[in-house]
């Protein structure tokens, strides 16, 4: 099993926290969004990771070959990382892991996250994670018949179906996909400027492959602060839910409590301060006289005299002051 992972976008909506940082290197409770993507995509598929491809950006820091090779390497799978040039549209960016197409596979787009109960069908050659949607105008959709894909609809003006297209595939025979998509390559098949994924499911569905929907009992988006911070509170009660502590055993604590579930790193200290519920705090971060609750703080941050509740705060940070809700970039200073 292959796992196939286009990330090339800047993150435009997640800034600042990705000026310096790539937003699925962007940490939630303690682990990068896409080692969380593809930790939970191999407990679903239950088969080894042979391979593990990450499509970048042309403008991603230069240590983001070496941070996703180690994503790769700590699910025994080998790494490979290449570089998409130019947005030209998620089928375009697929193709950029050409090589690597072929066998079964499953890609995933590295903006959200899942927790799902599933089960490969071997009867039907791909499957489709889809979550049912109150809003499906925002979505690409699928209509379903006899438990099988009949149609792929993308941002339906008129209700056709709830059951949104999540952002991951399975496939298996890969090689179908890429020759698929290389197809509309070659005769500049393009839907609003841009190579799209569907058109390639749609041209495979009518040479009678067969898709199967896969349901998500929850569906986690990282688009943007909001969403990203509500994110880190999903994963933090699934954990406390799983009975899995995410409270590292060195933290110092004068005067100070925690409520959980919180995720806290190595070498913190905490000095007269409540934190949680539902808060993510970097390592290597000292926090003093302050109340934070419902936020993501990533590494090396000093909070002090802090009434912080939906702040999302990056990495090497220093505040201090009394703002509620803050949206703070890397080594940022607010004193």
């Amino acid at each position: 099993m292959k796992i196939i992972v286009p990330m090339a976008g800047i993150g435009s909506r997640l800034r600042p926290h990705t000026l310096s940082i790539p937003k699925p290197l962007t940490k939630i409770a303690g682990k990068p969004i896409v080692q969380r993507l593809v930790e939970d995509i191999a407990k679903v598929v239950k088969q080894k990771i042979e391979e593990i491809v990450f499509i970048i950006g042309p403008s991603f820091p230069k240590n983001t070959t070496e941070n996703l090779l180690k994503i790769a390497k700590a699910l025994n799978a080998k790494g490979s990382v290449v570089v998409q040039q130019e947005a030209l549209g998620t089928a375009h960016a697929i193709y950029c892991a050409q090589k690597a197409l072929n066998g079964p596979c499953v890609i995933a787009f590295a903006d959200t996250l899942f927790k799902a109960d599933f089960t490969l069908n071997d009867q039907a050659d791909g499957a489709i994670w889809v979550k049912q949607v109150k809003d499906p105008s925002a979505f690409g959709v699928i209509k379903l018949h006899d438990g099988f894909i009949t149609d792929f609809v993308e941002k339906p003006v008129t209700f056709v179906s709830d059951l949104a297209i999540i952002g991951i595939y399975y496939f298996k025979a890969a090689e179908r996909l890429r020759d698929a998509i290389k197809y509309l390559l070659d005769n500049d098949l393009k839907e609003k400027g841009e190579y799209q994924l569907t058109n390639a499911l749609e041209s495979l569905k009518e040479k009678g492959l067969k898709f199967v929907p896969g349901q998500v009992s929850a569906w986690m988006d990282c688009g943007n602060k909001a969403v990203t911070i509500e994110t880190n509170t999903s994963v933090l009660k699934f954990a406390q839910q799983d009975g899995v502590n995410l409270v590292a055993t060195d933290i110092i604590l004068e005067n100070s409590k925690v409520i959980q579930p919180c995720y806290i790193g190595k070498n913190v200290k905490l000095i007269n301060t409540t934190l949680g519920p539902n808060v993510s705090l970097g390592e290597n971060s000292v926090v003093l006289n302050a109340t934070i609750t419902n936020s993501l703080i990533q590494d090396d941050v000093k909070i002090s005299n802090a009434n912080l509740d939906q702040a999302m705060i990056g990495n090497h940070v220093v505040f201090d002051g009394h703002f509620t809700q803050v949206s703070l970039g890397d080594y940022s200073n607010l004193i």
